[in-house]
């Protein structure tokens, strides 16, 4: 995933100094708008990013990624690294932990299934969270849902027509690791906010994404050695960094200054459909009939799920 959650991305409002001058130009798509490019931008980066793993390997383009997203994250944000407790500096770490294994999983699991089933089954991550943090008897309709959607995609529905797309032959290992990935984003999803709470602006996400290089950069070494050093494959992860995670963070950043968390919530339900129509583009990774109703299902609990703890969040709150 890549891309944030709403509690991370609000975060990064109050650093917008150079996006006040970005809105002028962005800000015609609307804040939907914005937050559907920064779904693309997510995931045609990771179709990118499968590409260049034949040249880095997946935990070498997780380390360019990384490590280059770090100095973006550093030079804009310029982090204040004294005055923190040691149980700021111990959340932030975690926080770096937790970032880079969901992107090294995710990875993995991209290095063995198809986009759209990595991100699909990734998804189901913030889904269980919702579903437990709302503790409502409605959101166990929504993971019934999801259950069906990963049974579906799994070949429980059968093997998928057409061998070019995935279902029936999911890779395991890449189903585990894209599960795992999906556990580090709900994990994220915590950290972020208790991050976001101890740290001023996006200070907290600069230094935790920093973390993540530094833990990443030693295992991109081993796997590849001198290949990252090659000009093309430093262009091509510099273009993943970019694509997956400077530019959507800035596109949310300016959507969300106009759209509630909620609605941004509900949008980001969107992300498997997204990476599916990206890996038909990119890597040819076609879709069957029972794969595409598998995502549907899987995008319409998570929706489902937002929805219902909206409604929840709402009805607590007393009217004036």
């Amino acid at each position: 995933m890549t891309a944030p959650d709403a509690a991370t991305t609000s975060q990064l409002a109050p650093t917008a100094t150079g996006a006040d001058v970005a809105t002028g130009r962005l800000g015609a798509l609307g804040p939907v708008g914005l937050v559907l490019a920064g779904g693309v931008s997510v995931q045609f980066g990771g179709a990118l990013a499968v590409t260049l793993m034949p040249r880095a390997g997946a935990l070498g383009v997780v380390a360019l990624r990384l490590l280059v997203a770090a100095v973006v994250l550093l030079v804009v944000c310029r982090p204040r690294l004294r005055g923190h407790s040691r149980t700021d500096w111990g959340t932030v770490v975690v926080f770096g932990v937790t970032l880079a294994a969901m992107n090294g999983l995710f990875y993995q699991a991209l290095d063995r299934i198809p986009l759209g089933a990595a991100v699909t089954l990734e998804v189901l991550g913030p889904l269980a969270l919702s579903v437990v943090a709302s503790r409502r008897a409605l959101n166990l309709v929504w993971a019934g849902l999801a259950l069906v959607g990963v049974f579906l995609l799994s070949g429980g529905g059968g093997h998928g027509e057409g061998g070019g797309g995935f279902g029936g032959d999911l890779d395991p290992a890449g189903v585990a690791f894209a599960l795992g990935a999906g556990v580090m984003w709900a994990a994220y999803i915590v950290f972020s906010a208790r991050t976001g709470r101890r740290f001023p602006k996006a200070d907290g996400l600069a230094l935790a994404m920093a973390v993540g290089a530094l833990l990443f950069l030693p295992l991109g070494l081993a796997e590849s050695g001198a290949k990252l050093a090659d000009p093309v494959t430093l262009g091509l992860g510099a273009a993943v960094a970019m694509l997956s995670s400077v530019l959507p963070y800035t596109l949310e950043l300016l959507a969300l200054r106009r759209l509630p968390a909620s609605t941004f919530a509900i949008l980001m339900s969107l992300e498997p459909a997204i990476a599916a129509t990206a890996g038909f583009l990119i890597l040819d990774q076609a879709l069957t009939t029972t794969q595409a109703a598998a995502i549907a299902l899987v995008v319409a609990a998570s929706m489902g799920a937002v929805r219902t703890q909206v409604g929840r969040t709402k009805r607590a709150v007393p009217e004036a």
